[in-house]
């Protein structure tokens, strides 16, 4: 082994080692952590709610202010598998006059999961946001894979909407 090897062989340890360093010192400087000499840390805490969260406005409150034109536009959403006309059945049952109905009552239509029933026998609105917030959770094993409506305001719209087709 010759000097030159050996000077080829330092040359890149010693490089690639000064490399290193100055991507710590760029990474540092980039994302500053410390605040006049002591550490600034934000530490998330699961299930905490932020501090400058706004408070949930109850779902009786924004169902009493939900529109009906706005839930009609929510609704596009479920016409792939529901229609909105009396006895209209499709993939999934007729939503017409849904609100107040019996859960497993739309005429003409049999494909029910066995699962809806075990949290009411009626579609009231506080147990259609349940099931619209998200079904599987509400009604576990039904057949239904919409993933759900995860604003409020749309889902008391729609409501509204579904509450509105049958007047």
């Amino acid at each position: 082994m010759d000097t030159m090897t050996l000077t080829k062989v330092a040359a890149g340890v010693l490089g690639a080692w000064l490399i290193l360093l100055l991507a710590k010192w760029g990474g540092e400087e980039l994302y500053h952590t410390a605040s006049h000499g002591e550490a600034s840390y934000v530490i998330e805490v699961a299930g905490a709610e932020p501090v400058d969260a706004e408070p949930e406005v109850p779902f009786a409150e924004l169902l009493a202010s939900a529109s009906a034109d706005k839930g009609a536009k929510v609704f596009r959403k479920c016409t792939a598998c529901h229609k909105a006309e009396d006895g209209a059945n499709a993939t999934g049952p007729y939503l017409y006059g849904v609100v107040g109905r019996d859960i497993d009552s739309a005429v003409g239509y049999g494909a029910y999961s066995g699962s809806l029933l075990t949290n009411g026998t009626v579609w009231t609105p506080d147990n259609l946001n349940a099931f619209l917030t998200k079904p599987s959770d509400w009604a576990p094993g039904t057949s239904m894979s919409f993933a759900g409506l995860k604003k409020p305001e749309d889902r008391a719209n729609v409501i509204a909407y579904l509450d509105s087709l049958d007047d």
